[in-house]
């Protein structure tokens, strides 16, 4: 891993960070609030690929782990990894990983900017929503001990909020890949 590739995953570690400063948002089905940091996993995802996203990720998790506030809401701790949300926690890794994995294989240079768009957006919703899901609602269900359809019936509430999370994304995604060329190869 170069020092270019180490900056990367630092910036949007700090940019997952940042936007945990928006308030979270309880819709009250599960106990799972509504958090900006997932569009940020989508986002380094989309812009790192795979490993440099993981990385990102990975860098806010040592982060929640040795206490830190830095989740939506000021939470932080180790407890974070056995509440009800640290399933969707955890996923986020792994999200980031198929985003970025899939958007470097479904959207290249010379795709015109539509289709390039289409593969962010595939990409994110695959990996940020997807992926993500697994991870969360296989956590409520058995974590959180309230049953698998129950966790699943809760969590499709947050579904349309995280659809307009990919589109951001694919967004982006498309914008820095235009406007920022000295942005190394994602790999």
């Amino acid at each position: 891993m170069t020092t270019r590739d180490l900056v990367l995953s630092a910036l949007f570690a700090a940019i997952i960070v940042a936007l945990g400063l928006l308030p979270p948002i309880s819709i009250g089905i599960i106990p799972v609030p509504i958090t900006a940091q997932s569009l940020g996993v989508m986002l380094a995802g989309v812009v790192l690929g795979a490993k440099r996203g993981a990385i990102a990720v990975l860098i806010v998790v040592v982060l929640v782990a040795i206490g830190l506030p830095v989740l939506s809401g000021g939470r932080g701790g180790l407890a974070v990894f056995a509440g009800p949300t640290a399933g969707f926690f955890i996923g986020w890794i792994f999200a980031a990983y198929v985003t970025g994995y899939l958007s470097e294989r479904l959207v290249k240079a010379e795709q015109t900017a539509l289709a390039q768009g289409i593969g962010f957006f595939i990409a994110s919703v695959i990996g940020g929503v997807v992926v993500l899901y697994a991870f969360g609602i296989a956590w409520l269900a058995i974590g959180a001990n309230l049953g698998f359809n129950n966790a699943f019936k809760g969590s499709m509430g947050f579904v349309p909020g995280d659809l307009v999370k990919a589109v951001v994304a694919a967004l982006v995604g498309r914008a820095v890949m235009v406007g920022y060329p000295l942005l190394p190869q994602r790999s």
